[in-house]
């Protein structure tokens, strides 16, 4: 399968959103081109399945090349194994549930649609690079569309939020590309030419010292986009002030591309610096869990409710990385695409009720269960899967992570875990305080009945949403059954001189 098509299909469809006057036209083509994505990516998850159950044992499928600036060893390489692939369908998942909760969109739909699709085609084009280059260019798409959807069609003090997020993510695509550039001029050292080439730079010698000092460069400007603490600053207000779809995007894919680049560009590059550094990514990760738990506690915005319990889950992630064991990244992996899959269904709840009530603020909302028992539902079960209830995906994830983390054997990862552990209980309170409140509390405004409950649109998105958390929660062995081979491969690079 041609893996350019995955770039190629949000490209036509943005570029022919941009021919449209209609606001019924733009909405139909949006949600084709959406769904035609969807599609793209489940026949290319059958190829792959296909593929490998012939018995084709290669690292990378569908790897395709060609000379972008062959004077400079650049290329526009891809391919996909099976962690990019789960990655690539929480994206088309993503984008589908945030076309259909957009639906009414009035202001500027086209424009609005457009800026979705050109996100959505960064994200595929990133996780289905192969070259380095061609990963931070598909990076840099999906900055941009960020700053001018939350500053055009955000709430509050969007201004301020788009511009800080935009800040934030552009320092942090700074450091990629400075670290990118010192593994490029390595290079030459040892294969006689300069790459960025991912397969290859995973084969080149490099010094202890060398790797010390890109890594943090690589490791610290993807974490920007994964929330790592303390520069996570630009989450809750970016989230906060973002149309629901923006919000979506933002915490289902674009801090993915984060966690995935920690993994697959830092940590795989560079194991050694990986294993030095080990402590502090841990101890930033504990801190971020706990931060971000209490930090939620005190939140009275549902928006900043979700947005905080980001920052804590997202520590999940870096903490599986920092454990460099095979059960604890495959935990990350499945915390990457379960976090993607409930904060989207969270952010998707929360833009559903705040269409209908005017308010995020918990204490103005209550006994929404009522008048909206569909939505409420869905808040619900957004909330048991963020506080790890059995049988959804969050359980399934939050476990393994601690699993894994749990067979490091030292004290610094020991304590981590258990502190990790213990934001289980105080997600719980902030959730099930909240839920409570808004959703079976005693009514606080009877004009709220008036508002109706979800439209065919957002059930669909929710519904999407639903049965990504209820997969992977009640059958993990079919995500962790596509992932684990590449992870044997990650750790045969990463893993091979650790010893615990």
């Amino acid at each position: 399968m041609n893996l350019h098509l995955l770039v190629a299909l949000p490209v036509v469809t943005a570029l022919f959103l941009l021919l449209l006057r209609d606001l019924r036209q733009i909405r139909l083509i949006a949600l084709i081109g959406s769904i035609v994505q969807l599609g793209a990516c489940f026949l290319l998850l059958d190829s792959y399945l296909d593929v490998r159950a012939a018995g084709i044992t290669e690292p990378v499928l569908f790897k395709s090349s060609a000379a972008w600036f062959p004077s400079l060893g650049i290329s526009f390489t891809t391919g996909v194994d099976g962690i990019s692939l789960a990655m690539i369908l929480l994206s088309a998942l993503v984008v589908l549930a945030g076309v259909l909760v957009s639906w009414n969109t009035e202001h500027l739909p086209r424009e609005y649609f457009f800026l979705l699709m050109l996100l959505s085609a960064g994200a595929y084009g990133f996780f289905i690079s192969l070259d380095l280059f061609t990963m931070f260019f598909f990076l840099e798409v999906a900055v941009i569309p960020k700053f001018l959807l939350i500053g055009v069609w955000g709430s509050g003090r969007k201004d301020a939020s788009a511009l800080k997020l935009a800040l934030m993510l552009m320092a942090g695509s700074a450091l990629v590309f400075v670290g990118m550039l010192g593994l490029y001029f390595n290079s030459a050292d040892s294969f006689g030419a300069h790459t960025f080439d991912l397969e290859t730079l995973s084969m080149q010698a490099m010094s202890l010292n060398q790797q010390l000092m890109f890594f943090p460069l690589l490791f610290i400007g993807f974490g920007i986009f994964g929330a790592l603490f303390p520069f996570h600053t630009w989450v809750p207000d970016g989230h906060s002030s973002a149309p629901t779809a923006a919000s979506m995007f933002l915490a289902g894919i674009s801090m993915k591309l984060g966690g995935y680049g920690c993994l697959r560009v830092a940590a795989y590059l560079m194991p050694e610096a990986a294993n030095y550094y080990a402590p502090v990514i841990i101890t930033l990760a504990a801190i971020a869990v706990l931060y971000g738990a209490f930090a939620t506690l005190m939140q009275t915005d549902l928006k900043y409710i979700n947005a905080y319990s980001s920052v804590s889950h997202c520590g999940f992630v870096l903490l599986g990385i920092g454990m460099l064991n095979q059960t604890a990244i495959t935990g990350a992996i499945l915390q990457m695409v379960s976090h993607g899959l409930m904060t989207a269904l969270f952010f998707a709840a929360i833009g559903m009720l705040y269409q209908r009530t005017h308010t995020r603020m918990v204490s103005q909302l209550g006994g929404l269960l009522r008048f909206m028992p569909f939505i409420s539902t869905v808040f619900v079960i957004a909330g048991l899967c963020s506080l790890g209830l059995p049988g959804l995906s969050g359980f399934v994830a939050e476990m393994t992570v601690f699993m894994g983390a749990w067979e490091k054997h030292d004290t610094l990862s020991r304590v981590a875990t258990i502190a990790s552990c213990a934001s289980i209980v105080v997600t719980a309170v902030y959730i099930l305080r909240a839920t409570g409140k808004v959703i079976f509390g005693p009514v606080a405004d009877a004009h709220h009945g008036e508002a109706g409950d979800a439209c065919w649109n957002e059930k669909l998105a929710a519904g999407v949403l639903l049965a990504g958390i209820l997969i992977i929660g009640i059958t993990p062995f079919l995500l962790t059954q596509l992932i684990q081979p590449d992870i044997e491969r990650i750790m045969f690079n990463i893993g091979r001189d650790l010893a615990y």
